[in-house]
């Protein structure tokens, strides 16, 4: 197996949703991140080996979206590309899949992450109006019709919102807010504990634009001329007396869970160029990392914030590496609850022992070490874009510090967990 490494990675600012779509498709967002990487590169678009991109809900015109895309970046017909679909992590898992084509010898340039327009999630017809336009469809004559126009019902009209439906579980029938109370209750994590780490998100997000800790991040420009230049779901008002403030949203009686300590709803795109050994030296490129694994795990869709407790886990116990072998983490944050109970599940004997098998705890995560310039609940979680963006930023954030061994890990709605593990290197 050959070894795989990041040569270089950017992203589009994460965009909040407004209650409108947004001025970007999903395919435009990727096509703005991944042009200004491939332009300070020394190679052309036409020799890239493949495109791979994470995307759970592109728009109707955009099916197979890497492939969309890599035409969109004039990588040639010659050049294929394939979108991939899990859940939240379907950055992260565009980049296992790049990842392990490079290893096997099949390619050695590739550009792969993730985007998403959750903005512009379609509305759906509901099954009572699809029945009725396929009777109306089926109408002969005008006699017909005009029975199935007399069937209609103004209830036909109430919409399918998509991005509810995505952001529920069909097994569970729970949304994946519910699914965080769920965790809150099991590890005793109060109110106040969720609120003081979503303050903490936006501070230390803050800080990071002020002292340009998001290299990554590029200016983007929309039709109308408007431009945008970072993250702008952080806020800067932002305090423990508003957080507390707002009502629970999930369960509105006896819940916690909130809007102020739960991510944002966004539009995004992070996208990485990885290659291979022969391809760095072919091209002269520049390292800034190498993927050293990646590991999945299931988890109950009910406890799907768990994910990462089991996915990380794994991939530590592979590498017999301890919780002080970790320079950084970044855990997606869903909501400040799954990362709290993920912290909560990982100090624990009787969790460790019960559910991961080990003989204790596998230890704590340094405050300090975690998040370290915020996470989604300031910046915004684009579902198919934040596997990528956490990877990204795990390299920016141990080449800033000099540091150099780093997990990314994301928990997944239906009930699973993504983990990669990053080795900062700056040559071959």
């Amino acid at each position: 197996m050959r070894e795989v490494y990041i040569v270089d990675g950017a992203r589009t600012p994460f965009l909040k949703a407004q209650g409108k779509p947004g001025p970007f498709s999903a395919s435009d967002l990727a096509v703005k991140a991944s042009k200004q990487l491939l332009d300070r590169q020394s190679f052309a678009p036409t020799e890239l080996n493949e495109v791979v991109l994470g995307c759970v809900m592109p728009s109707p015109d955009e099916a197979n979206i890497g492939r969309l895309v890599a035409l969109r970046l004039g990588c040639g017909f010659a050049v294929p590309g394939w979108t991939v679909q899990r859940n939240c992590a379907s950055g992260m898992q565009a980049l296992d899949s790049a990842a392990k084509d490079i290893a096997i010898g099949r390619h050695d340039l590739v550009l792969a992450g993730g985007t998403e327009a959750m903005s512009r999630a379609p509305l759906l017809y509901n099954e009572q109006m699809t029945n009725w336009l396929a009777g109306l469809a089926r109408a002969k004559d005008w006699k017909t019709r005009l029975k199935e126009y007399a069937q209609f019902k103004p209830s036909y009209l109430k919409p399918v919102i998509a991005l509810l439906r995505g952001l529920t579980d069909p097994l569970v029938n729970l949304n994946m807010g519910q699914t965080a109370e769920i965790l809150a209750y099991r590890f005793n994590i109060t109110r106040e504990q969720m609120d003081e780490f979503s303050l903490r998100s936006h501070q230390r997000a803050i800080t990071g634009q002020e002292e340009n800790h998001y290299p990554e991040v590029i200016s983007v420009f929309d039709n109308a001329g408007d431009y945008t230049v970072a993250d702008n779901g952080v806020r800067r008002d932002s305090s423990m007396e508003k957080l507390a403030a707002l009502k629970p949203f999930f369960d509105k009686k006896f819940g916690s869970v909130t809007a102020g300590n739960s991510s944002q709803v966004s539009d995004g795109s992070a996208m990485l160029l990885l290659a291979s050994k022969d391809a760095i030296k072919k091209y002269h490129l520049p390292v800034s990392a190498r993927i050293v694994d990646t590991e999945w795990a299931g988890v109950d869709p009910a406890e799907m914030g768990l994910g990462p407790v089991y996915a990380s886990a794994k991939l530590m116990q592979r590498h017999n590496l301890r919780m002080d072998n970790i320079d950084l983490w970044e855990i997606n944050e869903a909501f400040a609850a799954q990362v709290l109970a993920c912290l909560a599940a990982w100090q624990s004997d009787d969790y460790c022992k019960q559910y991961l098998g080990l003989n204790g705890a596998l230890g704590t995560v340094d405050p300090n070490k975690l998040n370290v310039d915020g996470g989604a609940v300031a910046i915004g979680h684009p579902v198919g874009a934040s596997g990528a963006r956490i990877v990204l930023h795990l390299v920016e954030a141990l080449r800033r510090k000099n540091l150099k061994t780093g997990i990314a890990t994301i928990c997944i709605g239906g009930g699973q967990g993504g983990a990669m593990l990053i080795e900062q290197v700056s040559e071959v």
